[in-house]
């Protein structure tokens, strides 16, 4: 179910110390990892490179950065474009789009340099939640450019709802985002549903407003075909979650079978 782990580039070290203690059955195939550049993308960047050129049963096949500005991002594709032949230079890259202010800018130019976008939607405290509006926007500029996008960050749960911010036992709590409010949310904003309508999706915590079968998942009177999923998955690529069971598990809960 794994797609790849997440870690930054400071601990590169420290997993590969770890990743050499796991038994065999557990490295078999090796691993693929996405990792998190630091304030200096340049020189992490050939980090990264230097790492895929001495670790072969280990791969970093995606790379996500928070470069806030047009020029942040050229700067570091020309970092990349420096590193002919290495791995870094396939990596899938991913920009970090602020959660404040107009993404217009940062959108155009992830859609200029051929990368990916990436949206945090939560955090360890509600302040770091984005509004509806401001999803709704990052949504429809990267429908608008077509550029594919991830999301990550307090993507525990299937379903939009007011949940512990943390697992310490006397957690605040505040409504987050679904991971299965934002797939959909992308795929109806694929087929053409306007704003108000992907908001409505967005917020929607009642589990009896979705079902799913052989040929199609719906949200009250919308639905989505199975050739329309598969498109929307070239555009909505994946989430992130530092919970492995908890959104397989909630999900089965709610009936689907992940």
């Amino acid at each position: 179910m794994l797609g790849r782990f997440v870690l930054s580039v400071d601990r590169l070290d420290e997993f590969v110390d770890t990743y050499m203690m796991l038994d065999e059955r557990s490295r078999a195939g090796g691993w693929r990892l996405s990792t998190l550049l630091g304030e200096d993308a340049e020189a992490d960047l050939a980090r990264v490179g230097d790492f895929n050129r001495t670790n072969h049963d280990i791969v970093i096949d995606a790379i996500e950065a928070r470069l806030t500005t047009p020029a942040a991002i050229a700067r570091a594709m020309h970092a990349v474009g420096r590193l002919p032949g290495s791995a870094a230079s396939r990596a899938a890259l991913f920009v970090e789009v602020p959660t404040s202010g107009d993404p217009a800018s940062i959108i155009s130019a992830i859609c200029e340099w051929g990368v990916n976008a990436k949206i945090r939607t939560g955090g360890t405290s509600a302040d770091l939640i984005p509004s509806t509006a401001h999803v709704v926007q990052f949504l429809r500029e990267c429908a608008d450019a077509n550029v594919p996008f991830k999301a990550t960050a307090g993507l525990h749960h299937p379903l939009c709802g007011e949940y512990r911010l943390t697992y310490e036992p006397d957690s605040a709590r505040a409504k987050m985002f679904g991971f299965l409010n934002v797939f959909l949310a992308a795929s109806f904003m694929r087929i053409g549903l306007d704003d108000a309508d992907i908001a409505a999706v967005l917020e929607e915590s009642d589990p009896r407003a979705f079902a799913a079968d052989a040929n199609a998942v719906r949200w009250r009177d919308r639905s989505l075909s199975v050739d329309q999923i598969t498109d929307a998955r070239k555009f909505a690529l994946c989430f992130g979650s530092c919970s492995f069971r908890e959104p397989v598990d909630e999900l089965a809960a709610l009936g689907f079978r992940p």
